[in-house]
């Protein structure tokens, strides 16, 4: 059980407090309700770009990383299709450093044409680094824009296209800003060897002076059932061919993404699941495959990924596939199955839950979900799952009508 409190600011800042006096360290996370689905099609990648202009100095504080250096701090930051998380851990005696500093950005960046122009490239860089000269670095490009026809899932975090961030210019990433990083529109979390009371006085002191800003209302529409099957096949410069199957699923809000998760551990939770088990060890036909899902706060993908082994055709190898989705449907899994694969999860929670930094993390992301409290029910969710809701889910899911396959085949030698 994770005991925390929690209180709001007048600004609307929603603040969390995890107080544990075992450790002589205190973690920041700050959570912020935007990632890539709130930008427009048109100006992509700019939630990612955010997470590095965050580090280029705010209003009053012109270098980050210095003072929580000096702190004997470390920090880091990510950024999805649905969030950006920014997060510190140093020691307890030093704590309000990370108030100061954090509070400063949210207060606003130091925003410059210079600052902007460094980080801008940063992100070109990168975007041509991991995504268009890395083996297989653009494989969820095209699979996400065959899976989604219109939400915004269907561009990466980093960005649509190169010239987006290329074009980005400062007027338009300050409107940016402004609109989605503000106190209403975030959730403080504060874990460690330090008091509700303490944590309430400094966040009173740093963060409730900030302006609240207008509250953003999402408004995403849902993405069109789909009701055919859809087919990409490309040839790249690539090592080994890949097959890519994706499935629309559950959102994480809802029960039946608990079922779509056990699904995809009782295809691909470890050595001996079913599809390692049957289609790498014993008839050989890919070298590696996995089953996992996006995890998507809104509706999500389950995704099948397997490298096929040489001599094995993309064909052979979608077939075996479908030939084990189809066992999957046609007969109910065992007791013992569905129990191994709980006892993974529940052991996974556990574990997650001994760092310092992940509690702070989750406390923050299910308040975004709706409430902090659901991280200690968690794993009741995955409980209460039944072989029943596997055989329903799996109908459901794994429906050839609804799969989008991409063969991303290596190119062959002439």
């Amino acid at each position: 059980m994770i005991h925390y409190n929690k209180f709001t600011l007048k600004n609307g800042l929603k603040v969390i407090v995890h107080e544990d006096f075992s450790t002589p360290m205190v973690a920041m996370n700050i959570l912020y309700d935007v990632g890539a689905k709130d930008e427009s099609p048109h100006q992509t990648g700019f939630a990612h770009l955010f997470e590095h202009l965050m580090f280029g100095g705010s209003i009053n504080i012109p270098e980050y990383d210095e003072p929580l250096q000096n702190a004997g701090g470390e920090n880091n930051a990510y950024t999805t299709n649905d969030l950006t998380n920014y997060y510190i851990q140093l020691p307890a005696k030093n704590a309000e450093i990370a108030f100061w500093l954090e509070s400063d950005r949210m207060l606003s960046l130091a925003f410059g044409e210079k600052s902007l122009d460094v980080q801008r490239k940063v992100v070109c860089e990168e975007f041509k680094e991991h995504y268009i000269n890395k083996p297989y670095g653009d494989a969820w490009k095209y699979l996400r824009e065959l899976v989604y026809t219109q939400h915004p899932y269907q561009w990466m975090t980093i960005g649509k296209e190169l010239s987006h961030i290329e074009n980005a210019q400062l007027q338009d990433v300050k409107n940016f800003f402004f609109k989605h990083y503000r106190p209403q529109n975030a959730i403080l979390c504060v874990a460690g060897n330090i008091t509700t009371e303490k944590v309430k006085e400094l966040s009173e002191k740093w963060f409730e002076p900030i302006e609240a800003g207008e509250k953003y209302n999402r408004n995403i529409a849902d993405e069109p059932e789909q009701t055919s099957a859809r087919k990409l096949v490309l040839e790249k410069e690539v090592p080994v061919s890949v097959i890519y199957k994706a499935y629309p699923m559950a959102a994480r809000r809802e029960k039946n993404y608990y079922v779509a998760d056990l699904i995809s551990d009782v295809l691909s939770g470890g050595n001996s699941a079913r599809l390692h088990q049957r289609l790498v060890k014993e008839q050989k036909l890919f070298s590696q495959i996995d089953c996992y899902h996006t995890g998507s706060v809104e509706k999500g993908l389950l995704v099948i990924e397997g490298k096929i082994s040489e001599g094995i055709t993309a064909e052979q190898a979608d077939a075996a596939i479908e030939k084990e989705l189809d066992l999957l449907k046609s007969e109910k899994i065992a007791e013992t199955e569905l129990e191994k694969v709980k006892t993974k999860i529940e052991s996974m929670l556990a574990f997650e839950d001994l760092s310092l930094l992940n509690r702070a993390n989750n406390l923050a992301f299910y308040e975004l979900l709706g409430d902090a409290s659901q991280m200690n029910t968690e794993f009741e969710n995955y409980n209460q799952v039944t072989v029943e809701d596997i055989f329903e889910q799996a109908n459901e899911i794994l429906n050839p009508n609804k799969c989008s396959t991409m063969y991303y085949l290596a190119k062959k030698a002439n």
